[in-house]
């Protein structure tokens, strides 16, 4: 098994909070002449109700819309010609931004951070909302709509999750909710969710810090802050029961090539008990060649196409999925079959200790190599910051996978693997 050392992930930083409610994250790296900036703000599609689906994603993209004092399109010009990169994303817990400069534009990521974090809403327009609305219903379309198999999570999602729960419905919304925002809307959702006492500033990389502190201070420290949602209650999101008493069949015909089968359970939250053993089960069903499921499914009986097994575990659920795309002449059920006897093997057997040490291993390798990028360091400060309220969780999140065993997978089986489940079968158009 791989030996990490662990100084190599102990990392060091100063975490302080803002009289405005901000907090703030530092990390000195000087290694790079290179600063990565980024924001989490702890509101996501989970904080949204039904009826009123995707305005958190809607949101995002009006954030690169200009604010007072960056007209329009001028956040993304003012931060490629310093050399750097930026992008934004929505998730159902947060939506975040980032970018990375090079150290002497810390500055200008600073301000254009801050000023659309304290005067976006001057800036907002018709115009611009309605350009917008535009934009991401043509993202719906071109990513969900008319993509082969791209309803298959938000069918998923709206079955294994009762009416109402915050996972119920995808991040980017439905195509009505999207096309009724309206100019209140959006500036109400501005207000209740964009301060600086439901955000997390991190700044990771080259930077002076004798200096770092005052320019924090100079940019965002006079922001005020609006009667924000943070640390939103589980009951004010309506979380409900996800438990169902028997199996959920879902069939389609959609204008694809081959057919597939997706099976989905509920699992555990992000850092549950099971969390972890989850992604270890992963990676030995489907993590590589010659991982259990796709070498029989997909070489040795040539049944699949691919397969595929991830966790999907978030701030208020989790789910587990096996996807399988068929090759011609195969049944759907066969392959269920398969799957599912797999599945009964492990959970009566076990697995073996090889397997277990190479699914660790490649688990921490991958873990390490990407926190290389100064990017992926900084997102993953803040992202253990809104889940853990530790930034420095590296240790402690690679610990967990080295305290799987073979009885906790089996574990892990029999606690919900052994329930009930959605099934998905989608197939071409006029094929039964």
């Amino acid at each position: 098994m791989i030996k990490v050392n662990m100084d190599l992930l102990n990392i060091a930083y100063e975490k302080y909070k803002l009289k405005n409610g901000l907090e703030v994250i530092l990390h000195h790296s000087p290694s790079l002449p290179l600063v990565s900036v980024n924001i989490w703000y702890r509101v996501g599609s989970a904080n949204e109700k039904k009826g009123k689906t995707g305005i958190a994603h809607l949101f995002e993209h009006m954030m690169f819309q200009g604010s007072k004092n960056v007209p329009k399109e001028l956040h993304f010009r003012y931060i490629q010609e310093a050399g750097g990169t930026l992008n934004g994303s929505t998730s159902f817990d947060r939506t975040n931004y980032f970018e990375k400069v090079p150290s002497n534009f810390l500055e200008l990521a600073l301000w254009l951070e801050s000023d659309r974090m304290g005067f976006l809403l001057p800036a907002l327009t018709q115009e611009k909302l309605t350009n917008q609305i535009g934009v991401v219903s043509n993202e719906r379309l071109e990513r969900y709509d008319n993509q082969p198999y791209g309803l298959a999570w938000e069918i998923l999602s709206s079955n294994l999750y009762p009416d109402g729960h915050p996972y119920s419905w995808p991040t980017i919304g439905f195509m009505d909710d999207i096309k009724s925002y309206t100019l209140d809307d959006v500036s109400s959702f501005f207000k209740k969710y964009y301060s600086p006492s439901n955000a997390a500033l991190v700044i990771a990389g080259d930077f002076q810090k004798e200096k770092i502190k005052d320019l924090v201070a100079k940019y965002f420290e006079d922001i005020p802050s609006q009667n924000s949602s943070s640390g939103e209650s589980e009951s004010s999101l309506n979380i409900i029961n996800n438990k169902f008493e028997k199996n959920i069949l879902i069939e389609r015909d959609e204008n694809v090539q081959l057919e597939r089968i997706y099976l989905a359970w509920h699992s555990d939250k992000i850092y549950g008990q099971h969390d972890n053993s989850f992604d270890v089960l992963s990676d030995i069903l489907t993590g590589s060649k010659s991982s259990r499921l796709t070498k029989h499914l997909v070489y040795d009986t040539e049944m699949a196409q691919d397969v595929s097994a991830y966790q999907f575990s978030g701030k208020y659920a989790g789910h587990y999925m096996i996807i399988a795309t068929a090759k011609p002449g195969t049944k759907l059920n066969k392959l269920k079959e398969e799957i599912l006897n797999e599945i009964e093997n492990i959970g009566k057997n076990g697995v073996s200790e090889k397997e277990l040490v190479k699914s660790k291993n490649l688990i921490k390798s991958s873990f390490i190599y990407s926190m290389q990028n100064l990017d992926v360091l900084a997102d993953q400060l803040n992202h253990y910051n809104f889940y853990l309220n530790e930034p420095n969780s590296f240790n402690y999140d690679l610990k967990r996978y080295e305290e799987v065993t073979n009885e906790s997978v089996k574990n892990l089986i029999s606690s919900f693997l052994t329930r009930p489940f959605v099934e998905l079968q989608i197939k071409p158009v006029n094929k039964k």
